[in-house]
């Protein structure tokens, strides 16, 4: 197995148990909350914490899609360009997404400073920045994530056959 793809599997890996660690803290942190409220004991920090951990899930599962080229994309319309314009066009579409999370991680790492004296309204001994770094981290994760699948992308938009472009087999 090359060595790209051992890296790539153990990316995608990691990921995975970090989307499910976050999925578990979201699924305890509501349960305890509905618990807490259903017994007239409200927890202050519960819709902040909540929307936190969505939205680091978000981000964290954004780059598992990535890792595992599971974003909604047009894979039948490449597929019937003819070769040397499949390979174009996938070019063109890591140029863009790429360029794309490059510029959202450039502006998370830039806002991340703007808010460095703000704290959270529920828990105010937790620092904005420190909540808001997911967005430059999410960002990184998938620029990682898409050079990583990267060889894998181009050597689809080779295959001769459509439905091998897409990942799909021919019957």
């Amino acid at each position: 197995m090359p060595m790209l793809a051992v890296w790539r599997g153990r990316y995608e890996r990691l990921l995975e148990w970090v989307v499910i660690a976050l999925m578990a803290a979201l699924a305890v942190e509501v349960t305890v909350g509905v618990l807490y409220r259903s017994f007239g004991a409200s927890l202050v920090w519960y819709d902040e914490v909540a929307s936190i951990l969505l939205a680091w899930l978000t981000f964290y599962g954004s780059a598992l899609a990535a890792a595992k080229r599971a974003h909604i994309g047009c894979p039948e319309v490449i597929a019937l360009l003819p070769p040397a314009a499949r390979v174009a066009a996938r070019c063109l579409a890591e140029l863009l997404v790429i360029g794309f999370f490059l510029l959202v991680g450039w502006m998370g790492y830039t806002i991340l400073g703007v808010l460095a004296t703000d704290h959270l309204v529920s828990l105010p001994e937790v620092p904005v920045s420190y909540v808001q770094s997911v967005v430059p981290i999410g960002a990184a994760l998938v620029v990682v994530a898409e050079l990583l699948t990267l060889p894998q992308a181009l050597a689809r938009a080779r295959v001769a056959h459509p439905a091998e472009a897409t990942g799909q087999s021919a019957h």
